[in-house]
C-alpha cells in the first residue's frame, strides 16, 4: 500500500523511469529471445517503453509492474516478428552464435551449426509450446509470470515446456542417429 501511495504521488516520468531503471533488461531479453536479433530487439524494448509513456499515470496502479511489463514485451514483440516474417517472405535469417572468443575456426562452426540446427528445431516446434519453452526455460522467467504473459494457467506453462524438451530430445536423437 506504502509503495503504491508513493507511486501514486510521483510523476508520470519518475514512475516510468522507475520502471525502465528496475526492468528495462527483462523487457530485452524477452524482446531477445523472439526476434533473436540485438537490433530489432532494442527497437523493440524501445517500442515498448512508449507504450508504457503513453500508459500515462494508470501504470501507478498496476500492482505487478514486471509481469505487466512482460506481458506487454511478449505481445509488441511477437507482433514484430509477425511483421518481419511478411516483409522477408521467406526470408530466414541464421541464429547468432553463443561462442565463446578464442576457440578455432573449427570449434567456432561446429557451434554455429549446433545452434542454428537448434535454433531451427526450436522454430519448428508448435507455438504454444515453443513460447512456453523460450520463456519459462531459455529466458527462465518464473512460470507463474509465463502463464500471465501468455494467459494460461501455471500448470499449462510446465506441461508445454516439458512436452516441447521431450520433442527437441527426440528429434536431437534422431538427427544424431543410432550409436553403435
Amino acid at each position: 500500500m506504502a509503495g503504491e501511495a508513493i507511486a501514486l504521488a510521483q510523476p508520470e516520468e519518475d514512475v516510468l523511469g522507475t520502471a525502465v531503471r528496475e526492468h528495462a533488461r527483462l523487457v530485452y531479453r524477452i524482446a531477445y529471445s523472439v526476434l533473436r536479433n540485438p537490433a530489432d530487439a532494442e527497437d523493440a524494448t524501445q517500442e515498448i517503453f512508449l507504450r508504457v509513456l503513453r500508459a500515462g499515470k494508470r501504470i501507478a496502479a498496476i500492482k505487478d509492474q514486471k509481469a505487466w511489463l512482460a506481458r506487454i514485451a511478449w505481445r509488441v514483440a511477437v507482433e514484430r516478428r509477425q511483421k518481419m516474417a511478411k516483409a522477408a517472405a521467406g526470408t530466414e535469417e541464421a541464429g547468432e552464435s553463443l561462442v565463446a572468443p578464442g576457440y578455432g575456426a573449427d570449434r567456432v562452426l561446429l557451434e554455429q551449426e549446433r545452434n542454428a540446427i537448434l535454433q531451427r528445431l526450436i522454430s519448428a516446434l508448435p507455438g504454444p509450446l515453443r513460447d512456453a519453452l523460450v520463456l519459462s526455460t531459455l529466458e527462465e522467467i518464473a512460470p507463474r509470470e509465463v502463464a500471465a504473459m501468455l494467459g494460461i494457467s501455471e500448470a499449462a506453462v510446465r506441461s508445454r515446456s516439458f512436452r516441447a524438451r521431450e520433442i527437441l530430445r527426440e528429434r536431437l536423437l534422431a538427427l544424431a542417429g543410432p550409436r553403435i
